[in-house]
């Protein structure tokens, strides 16, 4: 089982936290701050902390908003940005941009200027929600000017932070009931030099389309004639989830809405029975049974028993390809049934299908025992 990612934001933070604010507040009181800041610390998970210690900022820097967060800011512009190869290092701004959500909201400029510079050390992606909701066309409108910032974490902030169902974050119910603000801001980063950024419009358009299907194939299919290969990898990466639910329209936008003409023979999954702890493997090939070469998308499916006994299905991509007329290509993939954070293991009948081009077929199906 992966170790809880609170354990790696430990006492450490807030006792960091205080000596550099220390460097830039005279007479901050840096053991009443961390009495403060400690206090029932441990018992909170990642997120949690990070609103503690806003609150502790609250209580022990200026109490003027706008002189709180100027401190704040010195502290960070005096500090230089990590170099630890750890990716929980940049959450150490993560307070920061806490502060700014929970406190800022009646001081919109400050805030602002506050998230453009604490994004580029940690993200803004969660701080910036609040003020879409409560200031919707003023933050649209400065995220609107920042689509075009030298600096990449500050353009991505202008994907990240509107998506509709950010992990971990807010839900934007305005946005998921009417994309087209946020759309309007995808339009002006889909051709960013940045993979980074790229990326982060691909996530934000996948989870238009979680919401508004029709909206997302519309999109992709506006976005693919004379794309660069770098758009057309965005549209893909879009397409994602959709492509795993089978959807029409996203499988004819790829080239893939002709059911293909083939035969899935040899299905191999072992061992039959497996153990909660353990691995399968599936394999099959996949014929041409036509004269004449075939465009396909090949994934395959594992049913996956709950604990209600009921199953849950979890797609795994394969390869897309063109097969030549008459020919076979071999798939083989193994699958691990370790615990994971994401996913428990249940004992039961686990079914399997193959998926070419959105089309399911069955393969066979393991038993799962108890480890």
């Amino acid at each position: 089982m992966a170790e809880p990612l609170k354990n790696s934001y430990g006492p450490e933070v807030p006792v960091r936290l205080a000596r550099e604010l220390a460097t830039v507040l005279p007479g901050f009181d840096r053991v009443a701050f961390l009495d403060d800041a400690l206090s029932g610390y441990d018992a909170l998970d990642l997120m949690a902390r990070g609103r503690h210690l806003a609150h502790a900022l609250h209580r022990h820097l200026p109490t003027d908003y706008e002189a709180a967060v100027e401190v704040l800011l010195a502290s960070v512009e005096e500090a230089p940005p990590s170099e630890s190869a750890s990716a929980m290092a940049p959450f150490f701004y993560l307070p920061h941009t806490c502060f700014v959500a929970e406190f800022g909201l009646g001081h919109f400029e400050a805030s602002m200027r506050a998230q453009h510079l604490l994004t580029q050390r940690f993200t803004a992606e969660f701080s910036i929600r609040p003020f879409l909701q409560h200031h919707t066309q003023a933050t649209l409108d400065r995220l609107a000017q920042w689509a075009t910032d030298p600096n990449h974490h500050v353009r991505r902030l202008v994907s990240e932070g509107t998506r509709p169902r950010l992990p971990w974050g807010q839900r934007l119910r305005a946005f998921q009931q009417d994309p087209t603000p946020v759309l309007a801001l995808l339009e002006k980063l889909k051709d960013d030099p940045e993979l980074y950024v790229r990326r982060s419009v691909a996530n934000n358009l996948n989870d238009i389309g979680k919401d508004h299907p029709t909206v997302l194939v519309e999109t992709a299919r506006r976005w693919l004639p004379g794309a660069s290969p770098e758009r057309r990898w965005l549209v893909e990466h879009a397409l994602r989830f959709a492509v795993k639910r089978g959807d029409a329209g996203a499988l004819d936008v790829l080239g893939f809405g002709a059911r293909a003409q083939v035969a899935v023979v040899q299905p191999r999954i072992q061992p039959a029975v497996a153990q909660v702890g353990g691995a399968v493997e599936v394999g099959f090939e996949l014929h041409n049974t036509q004269a004449h070469a075939q465009d396909v998308l090949v994934d395959f499916c594992i049913h996956y028993v709950k604990a209600s006994g009921q199953t849950a299905p979890k797609v795994f991509k394969l390869k897309t390809t063109t097969l030549a007329p008459g020919a076979a290509l071999a798939f083989r993939k193994r699958v691990s049934l370790a615990p994971m954070t994401t996913r428990v293991h249940h004992p039961g009948t686990h079914r399997v299908e193959v998926l070419v081009n959105g089309v399911a077929q069955p393969l066979g199906s393991f038993e799962v025992l108890a480890g």
